[in-house]
C-alpha cells in the first residue's frame, strides 16, 4: 500500500472511527452520519457516559436547614467524585469527538447534555430546517440518474448514501420505490438487464 493509500485510510479512519478511535465530526454534512456513529461508539465503550450526555448534571448538595446547598469539595463522597468523573468523562468525549473547527465553536457548554442539545440544534435544526431537508432529499431522489463514465460501483455508493441519508431524516420508503428508481436511473447499457428484471 503506498503512502498516499495509507493516508486516506487514516483519514477515513479518524472521521468513521474504529473500535479504538472515536469517530470525529469534520463538517455540517456529515452530522447524520456521525451522530448514528457517535451513539454506537459511546454505548460500546461506556454506557455510563451515553446516559450522562443524555441527562442533566447531577449537583451534588446537602441538606442544611431544610434547605438544599451546594456541597463543598472538601466533603465529597467517593460517589460524589464518582459522579463529577463521570459527566467530565461524557463532556470529554464529546468534545474530543469534535474537529478543532467545530470544537471552537461550542466552547462555552460545560455539560455533556447542554453541548449534545447545542450540536442537535445546530447541525439538525428546528422542524422547518428538517423538513426543508426532506424537501432536498426527496428532490435528490427524484432527480438521480447516472453521470456518464461513472462506473456502477460508484453510482452504486452515491444511491446507498443518498436512501441512508433519507432514513436517517426520517423519510422511509418501499423496497419496491427504492429498486424502481435505482433500475431506472442504470446506464443505458444496462437496458436489456432492466428489462429482464422488471
Amino acid at each position: 500500500m503506498d503512502s498516499q493509500s495509507q493516508n486516506q485510510f487514516q483519514e477515513l479512519d479518524a472521521i468513521m472511527g474504529t473500535t479504538t478511535r472515536i469517530p470525529r465530526l469534520m463538517s455540517a454534512e456529515g452530522f447524520p452520519e456521525w451522530k448514528y456513529r457517535i451513539d454506537k461508539y459511546i454505548k460500546m465503550k461506556d454506557f455510563k457516559i451515553w446516559r450522562s450526555i443524555l441527562r442533566d448534571p447531577v449537583k451534588i448538595t446537602v441538606a442544611i436547614g431544610g434547605q438544599l446547598v451546594d456541597k463543598s469539595v472538601e466533603n465529597y463522597t467517593d460517589e460524589d467524585f464518582e459522579l463529577i468523573e463521570e459527566q467530565e468523562r461524557a463532556l470529554a468525549t464529546l468534545t474530543m469527538a469534535l474537529s478543532p473547527d467545530i470544537a471552537q465553536g461550542f466552547r462555552e457548554y460545560t455539560s455533556a447534555k447542554a453541548l449534545w442539545e447545542a450540536l442537535i440544534e445546530v447541525y439538525e435544526g428546528n422542524e422547518d430546517m428538517k423538513e426543508s431537508r426532506q424537501d432536498m432529499l426527496r428532490q435528490k431522489f427524484i432527480m438521480f440518474n447516472y453521470f456518464p463514465g461513472e462506473t456502477l460501483e460508484a453510482q452504486l455508493q452515491r444511491f446507498t448514501a443518498l436512501t441512508t441519508d433519507m432514513n436517517i431524516s426520517g423519510i422511509f420508503l418501499t423496497k419496491s420505490e427504492i429498486n424502481k428508481k435505482l433500475l431506472n436511473a442504470l446506464p443505458r447499457s444496462w437496458d436489456m438487464n432492466v428489462s429482464g428484471i422488471k
